[in-house]
This record gives structure tokens, sequence and C-alpha cells, in this order.
């Protein structure tokens, strides 16, 4: 079987301890067998960090503003025990913020449903994607202990020496603290077209939650910004695409979340989108199924990384000879993401289909019952659970069966019974290994059945499916009509 062409480079990020071993293991099983890829590649790692004073992470920002799409494995944040341990130069910033400085844009989180996997929501049955506003608010305040009695104030100054403008923000019987932040209007009308852009790519409602009741003018700005971006340039889309814009406030928000089935975007700022993202991961079982894409507010440059950690316990473990069961999911999902919009960047549907097909090998290889530990567990302290390696094995094995599969079937007809399409390249041609059909049976259902989701009238695809609201009953990746997430639908 011929590889696949990716036209255009992918910016990689190299990490630390666990997940860069499994990084590795993942590029060399499950990548590079398939794909005829450059690799623009960077080493996160902290000791590189440290060597080039952080350039390393400044370097791939601007490589990925270049070519418009980066994987990036888990990095370490040092603290003081990390700064001790490697004998670092100093404490350095965390890579992810210093590439969202650089990239701007909104961090999109979204849980990886598995059918056999439990929810602690178990009405939760479609993905809720949370667009947190990673820019300034708590992130970039000054905040400070007030050492006794006084008064603290706020003020502006307007450069053009017009009248200062200043506020008693409280006066001090005795000590205390106090803390000022801040947004710019530029940030929120980005993150306002990103999530807005994000919700039309997936064609699910969208949803800005704030507390403007009590921060009027802070949060009010949010909530006013956002309709202006929503009235003036992307009501006729959403409108067209039969989806909703909302705003909410945020323990309205998150007391009608928790009642819904899932199948929307729910824009947070910086600190609810922190608190909220982990709330949603465990929502649905498991940080470690939780993938987190870094897209622009033109939808055009993407960076795509797993939401966990570098996974210092089984690294240790590892480093002593021992085996693990650590869960290479979210980190294949970052590679996934990124292929498919360098697919999409480079209308090349054979890339965005293998990154998708990869994905649904890793959901059916689970629902198979082969897993790792953390998964397991998640069933019942007596599941059966795989070692990375033994896991990412039959990732591989399944991986091979399904592009086999494709490439046999490359130019015939869909297996899906029924699928009216003749054309090549879509994922009805899994449907013979993929549960006997099951799955290829359902993108068909959905693509006729009616709205389940909140605020749309057309219901949502699972995480990443194709979907129409038309009776066709066609899958093609390949045809006219925009997709989620790049698909091309009839």
């Amino acid at each position: 079987m011929a590889k696949i062409k990716v036209a255009s480079p992918v910016v990689e990020l190299d990490g630390d301890e666990m997940t860069r071993i499994i990084w590795q293991y993942i590029k060399d099983q499950l990548i590079l067998p398939y794909l005829d890829i450059e690799l623009d590649y960077y080493d996160l790692s902290v000791q590189n960090r440290d060597a080039t004073d952080d350039q390393v992470t400044v370097d791939a920002a601007y490589a990925i503003k270049k070519y418009g799409v980066g994987v990036k494995c888990a990095t370490i944040t040092p603290d003081e025990a990390r700064v001790t341990e490697f004998g670092l130069k100093k404490m350095w910033r965390s890579p992810n913020g210093t590439i969202r400085n650089i990239l701007g844009g909104v961090i999109f989180r979204e849980p990886i449903v598995i059918s056999n996997i439990p929810r602690l929501v178990p009405t939760w049955t479609k993905p809720i994607i949370i667009g947190r506003h990673a820019h300034a608010d708590q992130y970039k305040a000054t905040d400070f202990v007030v050492p006794g009695p006084g008064t603290v104030t706020i003020s502006y100054l307007p450069e053009d020496e017009s009248e200062p403008i200043e506020f008693e923000v409280a006066r001090f019987a005795g000590g205390g603290v106090a803390m000022a932040m801040y947004n710019f209007d530029d940030s929120i009308r980005d993150f306002a077209r990103a999530t807005m852009r994000y919700a039309l790519d997936r064609r699910f409602p969208l949803y800005l939650s704030t507390k403007n009741t009590i921060l009027k003018a802070y949060d009010g700005r949010f909530k006013d910004i956002f309709a202006e971006v929503y009235e003036s340039e992307f009501k006729a889309d959403f409108e067209a695409a039969k989806i909703t814009y909302e705003h909410r406030l945020i323990d309205d928000m998150v007391a009608q979340v928790l009642k819904w089935d899932g199948g929307v975007v729910w824009a947070c700022k910086n600190y609810d989108g922190d608190v909220q993202s982990d709330v949603v991961a465990q929502g649905f079982g498991s940080l470690g199924l939780m993938t987190s894409v870094l897209m622009t507010p033109d939808g055009r440059t993407v960076e795509a990384e797993a939401a966990h950690g570098t996974v210092t316990r089984h690294y240790r473990q590892h480093q002593q000879g021992l085996p693990t069961s650590t869960n290479p999911v979210a980190s294949i999902f970052a590679w996934t993401r990124g292929l498919e919009h360098r697919g999409k960047l480079d209308d090349t549907p054979a890339v965005a289909l293998f990154g998708r097909t990869l994905e649904d090998v890793c959901v059916h290889t689970i629902e198979e019952g082969k897993m790792t530990k953390d998964l397991a567990l998640l069933i019942g302290p007596r599941t059966p659970y795989l070692t990375t390696q033994e896991f990412l094995t039959a990732l591989e094995f399944n991986l091979r069966q399904a592009m086999n599969q494709l490439s046999r079937t490359e130019r015939g007809a869909c297996l899906q019974p029924g699928c009216e399409h003749p054309g090549r390249n879509h994922v009805g041609v899994l449907a013979t290994w993929l549960g006997n059909g099951r799955r290829s049976s359902a993108w068909h259902a959905r693509a006729r059945s009616p709205s389940s989701a909140p605020g749309s009238t057309a219901r949502p695809p699972r995480s990443g499916s194709p979907s129409t609201t038309s009776s066709t009953r066609w899958c093609s990746p390949t045809s006219s009509r925009a997709g989620p997430r790049g698909w091309r639908l009839t």
C-alpha cells in the first residue's frame, strides 16, 4: 500500500517524560508507516528549553504560524522542585502560554466519547466542547497583599492626556488582599470569531457564559462584543447551518448543561474555561480522553495537543524497566486533529480521512474491550487491561486492517447497504471491520434523524462524524458541502 502524501509540512513539538516515550511509539507505529510527511521538528523537552533559553519554544510557535499546523507532546512546566531536579537556569514559563501568546486564538477542549467507558454524567452522549479564552483576566492580573489600613484605588491615564479616571476600590481598616485585572476589546472580538467559526465547523450551537449581572461593565463587555460580532459577521451563516448563538449566565449554563445530552460549543472566559474543561473531562470519564486544540480567529492555524500532563509516575516506572499501562489516546488525537486540519488547508481529503480513520480505530479498539488501566478501572476493578505497548500494538493491528480495507475499496462503492454514493475515499468503506457496519450505520442514520441538541434544528454529529440535514444518503468527505472539521459532505 502506497503512503499518503501530505502536501505541506506539519510542525512537531516533542515533549517530556512518559508522553515523550509514547509520542515516539505513536509516530513510529501509527503515523510514519502510512504518511509521506515532512515534519518540522522542535525538541521542547525541559532540558532543551533550558539549553536554548526557551528560544526553541518561540521558534516552534513561529513555525506553526508559518505552516498552519502544529502537533505537540505534553511538556513540563517547571516549579521549584523541577528546577532542582533538572538543574535548570530558571523557572521557565509554560510553553503552552508562550505559544498562545504568539499565535493568539482560543483553546478548544473536547472529550472523546466512547460507548463502553462509563460517564459520571450519563446523559452526556455527545461532546461538550469548551472554548477557553486563554488571555488575561486573572492570569495576567496584578494582585497584592494589603499590609494594613489604607485606601486602594484604580486609575486610568489616557494617552491623549485627557481627564484621568479614578475609582476608589475599598477602604481597609486592616490588612487584606486586592487585585486588578483586564482584557482587550480586540482579544474578546477574536475570541468571539474563533468560537463562532468553530461552532460552524462542527455544526453545534454556541453558548457564551458570563456573570454580567454582577460584573456589569467587565462581563457586559464580553456579552456586547459577542452580540456585535454575531449580528454583523455570523448570523446568516448560523441560520443557514440551522444552529444558534445564545448568551447565558454562567450559573444557569452550568445547571443547564448537566441536563443536556451535549452537542454544544461553550465559550468560557479564561478562569471559567480552565475550571469547566476539567469538570467536563471528568464528567465524560477521564482526562486521558480529552483533546485540546488551539485555533486562531481566522481558522487557518491550529496547534493540537493532549489535555493531560507528562505522566511522571509512569515515567518513573519506565525508568526502572517496569511495564506501564499509560493511555496514549489523547496524544494520538493530537496527531489526528493536526492532520485533519492539514488535509483541510491543503485540500487533500486522503490526509483528513487518515486522521479520521485513526481516531475511529482508537474508539473501536477500546469498544472491543482493549484498553489501558485508567479506562479499565472506570468500568470496574476486575476489568482486564493492556500495557502501553500491548495497547499500541492492538491499535497498530486495527489500523493496518482499516487501511488495507480502504486501499482495497478505494475505487469502489460504499459498503454500507443503502448508501447511494458511488465514490471513493470515504468512511463507509470501514463498515466491514468496524463492528460489522454498526458505526457506518450510525453515521448514515444521523444524516436523516431529527435534532436532540439544545438550540439546533439539525442533529449535531458524533464527534467529528459526517452528517447532513437532507435526505441524501451519501457519506463522502470529498464532495461539495462543508462539514464538521473540514469534511466535505454531499
